[in-house]
């Protein structure tokens, strides 16, 4: 098995799984490009590998990831179709296998749009979530514009994007976002037996089954991406964007 080329990205495999772990704490697990390009490199990886029948994805017990770091947003240029988040998007749009989430404490912005591309997600009951884009001053990003009416409704999408509020793992649950909610001392364990039971049926009848419930989803998700990058890009160089995060920085820099 080939190793992660970020430190803060694990790579591990077993029992037919391979697990991708985010672990950098001292940050919250906030992403930088080169996390996005190993984590887009572990999916497409697995992908490849005869040993592996499914991926889970998991962060640490107390934050599974707080985001983008927001370093990498101010006085950024045009984003470009080619930059490693979009990498990691499209893995996930792409994985024939089935991938897994196991998600506690935070999981902001891109945290939870991935889990809109999962085909599991399994939570600790002091989890919270939030796609917190508007206040930003920015647009969706990873297909969630998309995948999230389609998954929620549309009055509920429209809550969760425009307000970016945070919530619960039990309202996740309840809107669909989240398979199942359990006690932090159990949500790793629940989620990699589930993924082991999985990674042990039969490999071609369980993605032949992912693909016809997708069917048609992948391609409209594309484009979804491909759309909202471009909205996403404007955004990001506007003054309202700009102010806003270099404000959040020279709070957290003070604090």
């Amino acid at each position: 098995m080939t190793k992660s080329n970020d430190p803060h990205i694990i790579y591990t495999l077993a029992d037919k799984v391979f697990t991708i772990q985010i672990n950098r704490p001292e940050k919250k697990n906030a992403l930088l490009p080169g996390m996005y390009k190993a984590l887009a490199e572990g999916i497409n990886l697995a992908n490849e590998q005869d040993e592996v029948n499914a991926i889970l994805i998991r962060g640490l017990d107390d934050c599974f990831t707080s985001g983008n770091d927001v370093n990498s947003f101010v006085g950024q240029e045009a984003e470009q179709a080619d930059r490693p988040s979009v990498g990691f998007m499209q893995a996930l749009n792409e994985s024939r296998k089935p991938i897994v989430a196991a998600i506690s404490g935070l999981a902001i912005g891109i945290g939870t749009t991935m889990l809109f591309h999962c085909d599991l997600v399994y939570a600790s009951k002091d989890c919270f979530l939030q796609l917190p884009f508007t206040r930003l001053g920015l647009c969706p990003e990873a297909g969630s514009s998309y995948l999230l009416p389609r998954q929620v409704g549309q009055l509920k999408a429209m809550e969760l994007l425009l307000l970016g509020e945070r919530f619960g793992a039990e309202q996740a649950q309840e809107y669909g976002i989240v398979n199942k909610v359990l006690p932090q001392s159990e949500y790793l364990e629940f989620a990699m037996n589930q993924v082991k039971a999985l990674a042990a049926l039969p490999a071609d009848a369980v993605q032949t089954s992912k693909a016809l419930i997708k069917r048609g989803v992948s391609d409209a998700t594309q484009d979804a991406i491909s759309i909202e990058l471009k909205q996403f890009s404007r955004l990001l160089q506007s003054d309202d964007a700009q102010t806003i995060m270099q404000a959040f920085l020279n709070k957290r820099k003070s604090g």
